[in-house]
């Protein structure tokens, strides 16, 4: 018996391949779903967002604590314990600003204006920063830098104060490769639709940042606070137990951690996020993508997760 050619089959039994997913039409309606949000629905997504970074850095200080697995093996640990934030942002909702900045998408396709852009900017970082430093209350109530008779709190020291014995420069460019990381992962997140998977793509990327020692604003919007808690409040009975003295890390303080951390790396994070990586994106499709947005290219149309 010969076989039927396919020729003869009618057309609607004839399968056609499904499209892939076009992640810089999903990354255009992803960044004007943030600025579409209320204000007030996008501060309090925000302080979810800078909680949950909080909460990750806690898992990363906890795991790391005490290692003797060396040095790169440690920080990989720490580095999957702390994609835990991301996770949760994107599971659980959230704003976070280092994955906002992809909304130079938007704007550069004149769907968003500048001042709509700097306006959702300004809010999710406050809420991000609020959030963080709620954080840092509830640990310091809970004395959390006691564990470990007292090793839990002395990593947190060390860590706060290396990130203020950066240079300007070396600040910023941190902040560039971290976000670099942080928004490929939120764009190979625009692939698929599945949560569980959506999750499993960014443990990667957050673990090489973290282990590479890359500065996320955000992260430092916890640590820093933090670090310059402990160093101020914490009972002299914890330095004791570290026998190390309070003076020892008078240099971790709000001017340096404005001023040698905070900018630089926030300016890195927006410059690596929503420049190379969003900006980047788009210059691949020479602006030519502008007349269209995810809703023709999908059908049923992906609607992102809130990173």
């Amino acid at each position: 018996m010969k076989p039927v050619s396919t020729d003869s089959q009618p057309e609607s039994a004839v399968q056609t391949p499904a499209k892939a997913p076009n992640s810089l039409a999903i990354a255009n309606d992803y960044g004007i779903a943030k600025v579409n949000k209320t204000p007030w629905q996008s501060f309090i997504l925000a302080i979810f967002s800078g909680a949950f970074i909080a909460i990750a850095f806690v898992f990363y200080i906890s795991v790391t604590t005490g290692s003797d697995a060396g040095w790169g093996l440690t920080r990989f640990i720490g580095g999957m314990a702390f994609s835990l934030g991301l996770m949760l942002v994107i599971a659980a909702g959230g704003e976070l600003f280092t994955s906002t900045v992809l909304t130079t998408i938007g704007w550069v396709n004149k769907r968003i204006t500048m001042k709509q852009q700097l306006q959702c900017w300004a809010r999710v970082y406050l809420g991000n920063m609020v959030g963080a430093l709620i954080m840092v209350a509830l640990i310091m109530m809970g004395r959390l830098f006691e564990l470990a008779d007292g090793q839990w709190g002395l990593s947190a020291l060390n860590i706060a104060q290396h990130k203020l014995h950066h240079t300007w420069t070396q600040a910023f460019v941190l902040g560039i490769l971290c976000n670099i990381l942080v928004c490929l992962g939120i764009w190979m997140t625009f692939a698929t639709k599945d949560l569980l998977t959506k999750c499993i793509i960014v443990i990667l990327p957050v673990a090489m940042f973290v282990a590479a020692g890359f500065e996320h604003c955000i992260a430092n919007l916890f640590m820093l606070p933090f670090g310059i808690a402990v160093q101020n409040f914490a009972p002299d009975s914890f330095f004791a137990m570290i026998d190390m003295s309070r003076d020892q890390f008078a240099d971790v303080n709000l001017t340096n951690a404005i001023f040698n951390n905070l900018i630089p790396v926030t300016l890195g994070n927006i410059v690596g996020g929503g420049i190379f990586i969003g900006l980047g994106y788009w210059l691949v499709e020479n602006g030519s993508f502008s007349s269209f947005t995810a809703k023709e290219v999908l059908e049923p149309a992906a609607k992102p997760e809130a990173e």
